[in-house]
């Protein structure tokens, strides 16, 4: 069943079901399958201006399918991205964010926020 708001044979629900196979063929139970083809599939509504409210997270971050994973799977450091990094780093006026790579972002954005 897809996320409250997602008309039923509408392209969000047909993504809904597709992205939920997907996860339950890579071996992922049931309740979890359909909690990540929820998320997706919010985010997406989120994205394209289709539901009431949206997280900044959600319209800033890139898209389910271009992000392809990238931060999960893998032993690296979960988290935010490098571009998160910059962004917050922007809003919080540290200067020098541009020459810094994704270490020394975490640590300024981190410090600036006590």
């Amino acid at each position: 069943m897809p996320p409250r708001g997602v008309k039923q044979d509408s392209k969000r629900a047909r993504q809904y079901e597709h992205v939920k196979q997907s996860q339950r063929e890579q071996g992922a139970d049931n309740d979890l399958a359909e909690e990540i083809a929820a998320r997706t599939v919010n985010k997406e509504r989120a994205r394209a201006g289709e539901s009431r409210e949206a997280s900044e997270a959600s319209t800033r971050d890139i898209s389910s399918g271009r992000r392809g994973g990238k931060r999960s799977g893998s032993n690296a450091e979960k988290g935010r991205t490098r571009a998160q990094l910059y962004q917050e780093a922007k809003d919080l006026h540290i200067k020098g964010r541009s020459e810094m790579n994704k270490d020394e972002l975490v640590r300024a954005v981190d410090a600036h926020k006590g």
